[in-house]
């Protein structure tokens, strides 16, 4: 078994608390759907918005989530690069698996698929 990272970021229009935690939980729902995973196998996952989303916390939304009670989930600021997309809001999920490296599909949503197109297909 390894621990494998899954990357995954969008954005939202609004510094708006239901906004923030919406887009959160879609995003979420995308790479465990995407990737077949189950919230048992997650170790953890690392939140990171940018300085400009102070609404909410986006753990909030995941953490409501049936099965989510237990997986440890951080927030964190996302350094202030100048020029960078604004109102993002990113994931990484560290995942028990047997998959490798580039079975993981990253989740790039909204104007988040700017980031990585490469990674940014739709679901296959």
């Amino acid at each position: 078994m390894y621990n494998r990272g899954i990357r995954g970021a969008t954005t939202v229009r609004h510094n708006d608390e239901r906004e923030i935690l919406d887009e959160t939980v879609v995003l979420m729902r995308e790479i465990v759907e995407r990737n077949q995973i189950d919230p048992e196998d997650i170790c953890s996952v690392w939140i990171t918005l940018t300085q400009d989303l102070d609404a909410a916390f986006p753990a909030k939304a995941i953490r409501e989530l049936e099965g989510w009670e237990m997986v440890p989930l951080m927030c964190s600021v996302e350094v202030p690069v100048k020029g960078s997309l604004p109102r993002c809001i990113r994931l990484m999920v560290q995942v028990n698996t047997e998959k490798s490296q580039r079975e993981m599909k990253h989740v790039y949503l909204n104007e988040a698929q700017r980031l990585r197109p490469d990674l940014a297909a739709p679901k296959s």
